[in-house]
């Protein structure tokens, strides 16, 4: 496996604000608390150490031992390890999180995964005296039904098409999904993508346990926030919001600062930033009437206005029945986990840029926030026929037409141009022109409509001769057509098209290559070739 790096802006993939952060660019610096440097994570650890409680700690061990209990298989020796340690208050977390997509769905999803994985190994050796315990933040409470339900493996698209009721698809139950999906599956898929499934109740608890299958040798520890217990840690939090909306306040403060500084926001706040669980399990947003001073929750397709107090009242009692919506989710992360670094894609630390404030209102350290690594993977196949065509991987990232350029070059195509025609035709009428306004002012116009004849004719024969010189060579280019396709889907990162089963069914390896490929601090895109 050939290993190259390139910068993210070079790939013409990514916002200008993440290639901004990555550059260190000043007007972003107040959107962020530590930039992730290694050196950064001893300030990180001692803040985060003084600020996360036992009683923290001890809410969290407990439930991740009452999650684990219900996986049918053994537990990895790696994963029980890290249980343990995050009793102890050296122990700290790397997080990322990520939606219940089927069978993994995008390759980013493990790409977000396995730069956690190799973040907490870099700590280790950095800061031996602690901890770094990988962590999977299980999106459990999304309603995003439509964005999960499918994935796209050699070109098909997998569909589960299941009567979800609109409330956090962790809950969900897998009615169907043999049918519809496993059933259809190549046979040469690992039995653990569908095991998962098969001997699962419900979407959390399936991802659950492919992570663990996937990844559980390495330590990966999941996490779901949907539970109870986990809730109580929210009441504060829930009781700040309905009493002063203070987050609505901030992220619209820090959008401001943003879209001054050039940079659009990438998420939308509300006055109230929650949704209400429902007994039947839908998800319904709160909305503050400011009219009536009191927030509406929609249950059964019917509207009731809840006071302030009976709010309140209901949050203290059964705060499992409020979910934080996506300004207030990484807060809710961040007061559950010991946590030090969120790894995310470049929307998500976009988004994240919003919530500084929202932090500090609350009083919970704000995590370094990391791009996860991003990558490009190129298949001996592949790679063979960049060769041939006298490419190499990064040239994959120009426009087609500059690659066409290149090919025909090196293919000794005559490169077809009349523009230098052109200008000696505009010499040409500018002197007609000239002529006509000195003898005839009322015949300019009629030469320039006939420069304008010509100048088309000229045009339209400089096409039918680049199409005669591209024929001699159609076979070239339609495999160059085909490889780009190939390796950027729709003009888009292979990464968030492709499945990992399209990689990993012909090199089961490859979870291991890129753990050893990938450097998150480098902060570098990464390019894996097989020679």
């Amino acid at each position: 496996m050939s290993v190259t790096t390139l910068r993210y802006a070079d790939t013409g993939a990514f916002s200008s604000l993440l290639t901004d952060y990555l550059a260190r660019h000043e007007a972003l610096t107040p959107f962020y608390h530590r930039f992730p440097a290694l050196d950064e994570f001893a300030a990180q650890v001692e803040e985060k150490r003084a600020s996360y409680t036992p009683e923290a700690r001890q809410r969290l061990v407990e439930a991740l031992r009452e999650q684990y209990a219900t996986l049918p298989a053994v537990l990895h020796p790696a994963v029980q390890a890290n249980l343990d340690l995050l009793r102890q208050e050296t122990t700290f977390t790397v997080t990322t999180g990520h939606q219940l997509n089927l069978l993994t769905g995008p390759l980013y999803f493990v790409y977000k995964i396995v730069t956690a994985l190799k973040l907490s190994r870099q700590l280790k050796e950095k800061y031996p005296q602690y901890d770094f315990v990988p962590l999977y933040w299980m999106a459990t409470e999304d309603h995003d039904f439509a964005e999960i339900n499918h994935f796209s493996l050699f070109g098909k698209k997998y569909e589960w098409n299941a009567a979800e009721t609109g409330g956090p698809v962790g809950r969900l139950k897998l009615d169907g999904l043999q049918e519809e999906l496993l059933s259809q599956l190549p046979a040469d898929v690992p039995a653990l993508f569908r095991q998962a499934y098969e001997e699962a109740d419900t979407l959390a608890a399936a991802t659950r346990r492919l992570t663990h299958d996937l990844f559980g040798e390495l330590g990966l520890v999941s996490l779901d926030a949907d539970a109870p217990a986990l809730k109580q840690a929210l009441v504060p939090v829930l009781e700040k919001e309905i009493q002063t909306q203070s987050s609505h306040r901030a992220v619209q403060e820090a959008n401001a600062r943003l879209e001054a500084a050039g940079y659009k926001p990438q998420v939308y706040s509300r006055p109230l930033n929650l949704f209400f669980l429902t007994d039947t399990g839908k998800r319904e947003r709160l909305e503050y009437d400011a009219a009536q001073d009191c927030a509406q929750i929609t249950v059964r397709n019917t509207e009731r206005c809840h006071s302030q107090a009976e709010l309140l009242d209901l949050v203290r009692q059964h705060p499992e029945q409020f979910s934080p919506n996506v300004v207030l989710r990484p807060l809710y992360q961040e007061l559950l986990l010991p946590n030090l670094c969120y790894i995310g894609g470049g929307a998500e630390v976009a988004y994240w840029f919003q919530l500084k404030g929202v932090f500090e209102e609350n009083g919970v350290p704000f995590p370094i926030l990391l791009p996860r690594n991003s990558a490009q993977y190129v298949g001996k196949a592949n790679a063979g026929k960049l060769r041939k065509l006298g490419l190499t991987a990064t040239d994959i990232f120009r426009p087609l037409s500059e690659l066409k350029k290149q090919v025909g070059a090196a293919l000794g195509q005559e490169e077809v141009s009349l523009q230098e025609q052109q200008q000696q035709l505009a010499v040409a009428f500018q002197a007609v022109s000239d002529l006509a306004q000195r003898l005839d002012p009322t015949l300019v116009k009629t030469v320039a409509a006939e420069q304008q004849k010509v100048s088309g004719i000229v045009t339209g024969l400089e096409k039918r001769l680049s199409k005669a010189a591209e024929a001699k060579h159609e076979t070239a280019y339609s495999q160059l057509t085909a490889l780009k396709d190939k390796l950027m889907p729709g003009g888009h990162l292979q990464e968030r098209t492709d499945n990992v089963l399209s990689i990993l069914i012909n090199n089961p390896q490859f979870i291991q290559q890129l753990l050893e490929a990938f450097d998150p601090l480098a902060l570098e895109f990464t390019l894996l070739e097989e020679e």
